[in-house]
């Protein structure tokens, strides 16, 4: 299993990107100012994850700049496969791309050694299990003590099913809308690998009371990620966690 996840994960897509978003209503990036006092705000809450990706923008640039004095207090994920740049996103599970995605990454969170990796797949996520060297590659830098943990992010139960025989977590989307991936969140609580939600709340379309509560009475459910800009948001939702678990 991958290092200790709070039960509330920071999620940090909005301060690193505001193009080609799948939110309802739009927003401007935060300042450096605003993300500095973010970031350190979220830890001081106590909640110790923190999950980013190449396809997040300037994320990891900023999550480095800001937080590698405090590395030791929290966990870390990124992610490979899909980086997002000029605009627009690019994908590259290739061996070759996802050691420079790697090495990337580890520049800009100012980490030698990187806490849990997942594969960003999108909705072809079987696809990139089967016909990708992703797999292979991330478990060859597990090895070499480049990345501590792998996982996988995908959609399908095909793709999330396979991905149980070598993943230490799995990153899917759960909630009071959508329940269709349940069952792999039993399998992996049986088997010792952390599940990881996201878009828990339906990306702010459901009461988050209710649906904190839903997701976190799944006993299988390691983390659940949160994108909130709002310190006070997070606290609350914290707090909410804290009742159920």
């Amino acid at each position: 299993m991958t290092p200790q996840l709070s039960i509330i994960g920071f999620g940090a897509f909005k301060i690193g990107r505001n193009q080609g978003i799948k939110y309802p209503a739009a927003y401007d990036l935060p300042t450096d100012a605003e993300a500095e006092a973010l970031l350190n705000g979220v830890l001081d809450l106590g909640i110790t994850y923190i999950d980013t990706a190449p396809a997040y923008g300037v994320s990891e640039e900023r999550i480095g700049k800001f937080l590698a004095r405090r590395a030791s207090e929290f966990v870390l994920s990124t992610k490979v496969g899909e980086t997002f740049e000029g605009g627009q996103s690019t994908h590259d599970f290739s061996a070759k791309g996802v050691r420079a995605s790697i090495d990337r990454s580890r520049q800009r969170l100012r980490r030698d050694v990187l806490d849990l990796v997942f594969i960003h797949a999108g909705r072809n996520d079987l696809e990139v299990l089967e016909r990708t060297d992703a797999v292979q590659t991330l478990s060859d830098l597990r090895s070499a003590g480049v990345v501590r943990k792998i996982g996988f992010s995908g959609y399908t139960m095909p793709a999330l099913k396979k991905a149980l025989g070598w993943a230490d977590a799995l990153m899917l989307e759960y909630h009071l809308s959508d329940r269709s991936l349940e069952p792999v969140i039993g399998e992996a609580r049986s088997r010792g690998v952390d599940v990881v939600v996201k878009k828990g709340l339906a990306s702010g379309t459901l009461d988050p009371d209710a649906a904190l509560r839903f997701v976190l009475s799944n006993s299988g459910v390691s983390s659940l990620l949160i994108g909130s800009m709002h310190l006070e948001h997070m606290r609350h939702n914290l707090a909410v966690a804290r009742q159920v678990r």
